[in-house]
Order: structure tokens, then C-alpha cells, then sequence
């Protein structure tokens, strides 16, 4: 299988290159016939090709079994008229990433500011409050006079249900509940017909719990008791923002990984920024990317019936685990290591993980 990498802008060089450290010491240690290629992206592919998403790596990336896309500084980006692609929304738009993923769980008190839990938020990636993400042609977000802006939130039938089936779907692998976060209350016909799709879904499920939570209650709540919550499956602005909230519960940003995913692609892509003012300082947290591979090489095992890589993708999160409870992480965490440290001990760990025959 054919990894495409782009490692993208700040910070995003660094983890990549502990991530694939640890993706290369798997792939040993678990016979994965996996091939990895590079290509440029973000304020580096601008000033050497004009554009901040050439179109080659757009082929390569569409031709590839999976991505793996590091931190992007879209704030430094100029207009996209002027080559300042967005990487991040292209892939999810164009490649129809629809469903986000974004675990969260405390890892023992080494960790967690509250009390233990593991969560997952279930994010709808295409449609939403999102400018470039709902409508075929301009902006959904609109200066209508120099004191006047509106904003334009699509809200479909269809991606409704879709990723209300992945939420559903994944709940039957852990603890049998949804909880589906909305603001119905306001929002009575968009978060009303998402509401709606949902519950059609989940009547497909008798076997998962569901209830729904109002987002502004759900904020206290994850604050309060995040352990009462497992599949969590909201629209895409709600959970950019619970994401946030719960992986900094969890312990930091910095552990925060991710997979964009659809039918046909897949993008592991950590949760949080390309963080410019510590870049090339070796002191970046590399676990979220290192997490979003594990999630990327899990998916697929899953599309191709890979064993080797489902085992391959448990012993990461093992080898995360054990490192971050024998304090082996850099200093976000209470560690002192640097990010090339980190990802070498990840990798050392899994070298020495026993392979099922």
C-alpha cells in the first residue's frame, strides 16, 4: 500500500518525521508492505511552484491508499486566487472526507485534568457553517455591506444520515451509546432535520443507546462527568469545538489525533495547529499525528481485511500508552523529551512487541 505524505507548514515537518519513525518501525516489526512518498505542501510548495497545493501532489494524493497530512499555516496563506490553497479543506471537500473522527481518553493520571474517560466525536467534515464547504461556487460567508456579514450553514438529508451510520456503526464496537449534540432549540429546521436523520439511523440500531444533548449544555457537561459519554455524533462547527474541549480534557491538544475519512480515502491529520512560534525547537508533541497513523493504518485493515495492519495499529496505541505512563513525552506533558526522542522511544517500544502468527 502507498502512503502520500505531506508534512505541511510550522511544527508539521517535525511530528511527520517522528510519526513515520514510528510507521517504520511498525512496518518492520509487523511485515506491513507499506511504501511512503513525500511531496511538498503549504508556504513551502508556495514559493518553490506558486500554489500552496500543486496539482501533482492532488494526483498522487487521489491515487494513494492513504494520506497523511501534517499542520498547515492557513493564516499565512494569501487569497486563493493567488495560490493559497487550503490542503486541509481541498482533501475533505474534493476527496469527500465526510466523516471526522476524534477520539479522546485519558491516559491515568499522568494525564488527565478530570476524571478518566474515552470518547469518541463523530464529526460531519462536508457541510455546516463551513464558507467553503457549502456552496458549489463563491462563499457561504457574505460581507453584504461593509457593516453587514452573513453566513450561509448547509445542512443535508443525506450527510445527515451518513454519518450518523458511521457513529452508530462504531458504537457497536465500544460501549453501545449515542449521544447525538445539536442546538434544535434554535436552529429548529437545520439542527431539526439533522435530528431527525439521526434518529431514523438509530432506529437501525436497537441495540445502541441514544439521547441527544443541547451543544451549549453539552460543553458543561464534558467539563462535569465526559465518562458518561461514548460515540458522540454532532455537525461539523459543534465538533471542531467539542474536539478541543475534550482532547484538552484528556490531557493536551497535543495527543489529539484524527482521521478524515470517507469511502474511497482516508487522511490522518492531527487535531491541532501548526504552531509556528515553537517550530524547529524540537519541542512539539508528536502523539496526536503518531495516534492519527495508528487510526489511518486501522482503516485500512478494515478496507482491505489486513490483519497485519489491525495488529499493527493496537500495538501503536499500546506503545503510546506505555510511553506516556513511563513519562516519555516532551514537556506539554510533564515530560522532557524532544519530539525526535519521543517518536524513537514509540518505536523502540514497538520493535519489541511480540507479532501474533
Amino acid at each position: 500500500m502507498n502512503l502520500v505524505v505531506l508534512p505541511g507548514d510550522g511544527i508539521g515537518p517535525e511530528i511527520t518525521l517522528a510519526a513515520l519513525e514510528v510507521l517504520g518501525a511498525a512496518k518492520r516489526q509487523f511485515d506491513l508492505d507499506v511504501s511512503v512518498e513525500h511531496h511538498a505542501i503549504g508556504l513551502d510548495a508556495l514559493q518553490r511552484s506558486g500554489t500552496t497545493l500543486p496539482d501533482e501532489v492532488v494526483t498522487r494524493a487521489r491515487a494513494a491508499d492513504g494520506i497523511v497530512l501534517g499542520p498547515v499555516s492557513t493564516f499565512d496563506y494569501p487569497a486563493p486566487e493567488k495560490g493559497g490553497i487550503n490542503p486541509s479543506a481541498y482533501f475533505r471537500k474534493q476527496l469527500d472526507l465526510f466523516a471526522n473522527i476524534r477520539p479522546a481518553r485519558t491516559f491515568g493520571h499522568t494525564t488527565q485534568r478530570i476524571g478518566p474517560f474515552d470518547l469518541v466525536i463523530v464529526r460531519e467534515n462536508t457541510e455546516g457553517f463551513y464558507a467553503d464547504r457549502n456552496m458549489t461556487a463563491g462563499d457561504g460567508d457574505m460581507l453584504v455591506t461593509p457593516d453587514v456579514a452573513i453566513s450561509i450553514r448547509k445542512i443535508t438529508r443525506e450527510a445527515c444520515t451518513r454519518i450518523a451510520e458511521i457513529g452508530f456503526q462504531l458504537a457497536r464496537t465500544r460501549r453501545r451509546r449515542v449521544t447525538l449534540v445539536h442546538k434544535a432549540n434554535v436552529l429548529r429546521r437545520s439542527d431539526g432535520l439533522f435530528l431527525d436523520a439521526c434518529r431514523m439511523v438509530g432506529a437501525s440500531y436497537p441495540d445502541v443507546q441514544c439521547d441527544d444533548v443541547i451543544v451549549d449544555a453539552m460543553t458543561a457537561h464534558l467539563v462535569r462527568d465526559p465518562g458518561r459519554f461514548d460515540v458522540v455524533v454532532t455537525t461539523n462547527m459543534f465538533g471542531d469545538i467539542l474536539s478541543d474541549l475534550a482532547g484538552e480534557l484528556a490531557g493536551s491538544l497535543g495527543m489529539s489525533g484524527a482521521l478524515n475519512a470517507g469511502t474511497s480515502h482516508a487522511v490522518a491529520q492531527a487535531v491541532h495547529g501548526s504552531a509556528p512560534d515553537i517550530a524547529g525547537q524540537d519541542r512539539a508533541n508528536p502523539l496526536a499525528l503518531i495516534r492519527s497513523v495508528a487510526m489511518l493504518i486501522t482503516w485500512l485493515a478494515e478496507r482491505h481485511q489486513a490483519p497485519k495492519f489491525a495488529q499493527a495499529a493496537r500495538a501503536i496505541d499500546e506503545a503510546v500508552s506505555a510511553a506516556i505512563a513511563a513519562g516519555e513525552t516532551t514537556p506539554d506533558l510533564g515530560g522532557k523529551l524532544g519530539t525526535r526522542a519521543v517518536g524513537k522511544i514509540i518505536a523502540a517500544r514497538l520493535g519489541r512487541m511480540p507479532v501474533a502468527a
